[in-house]
């Protein structure tokens, strides 16, 4: 099951991204306003998977160095959150461009039944951070014949 923060400002965005592809003349002319990651910050594409031992979080975190991501658990609910912080700087004779991006993301999960919280690992590699939650290994209860006498 997934947690997700109520966001206000979400159907302002739709209704701006449905005026601006019905007037496509007006697009070049209008300027960009982007209320998600201005305002809002930005919610990073997750893939969940279960695995023969372990289940498996997948994040997308384009631009977000290591040191800015934190993976917690807490009363059995998994939260990754962080800040995405990235500023590009165009420096030329008679040309000068910055561009700044800036938000915090916040995903939570509730962990199923049967995970082992104190073993759980986080990687991340290339803007993608895979979090691994092993399974608590459970013994298969082996039948014992009985003699009735």
């Amino acid at each position: 099951m997934f947690l997700t923060k109520y966001n206000p400002l979400k159907e302002l965005a739709e209704l701006e991204r449905k005026i601006a592809s019905g007037f496509p003349s007006l697009n070049t002319s209008l300027p960009s306003i982007s209320f998600e990651g201005d305002l809002m910050g930005f919610s990073p594409v997750v893939n969940t998977r279960e695995g023969e031992f372990a289940y498996h979080v997948e994040a997308d975190l384009p631009g977000v160095e290591k040191e800015d991501i934190k993976v917690d658990v807490k009363d059995n609910v998994l939260t990754i959150s962080g800040e995405r912080k990235h500023k590009e700087e165009v420096k030329r004779e008679d040309y000068y461009k910055l561009e700044s991006s800036y938000g915090k993301f916040e995903r939570s999960f509730t962990l199923p039944k049967g995970v082992d919280t104190e073993n759980i690992q986080a990687s991340s590699d290339k803007g993608v951070l895979e979090v691994t939650i092993p399974k608590l290994k459970t013994e298969v209860e082996k039948s014992k014949k009985i003699e009735v006498k």
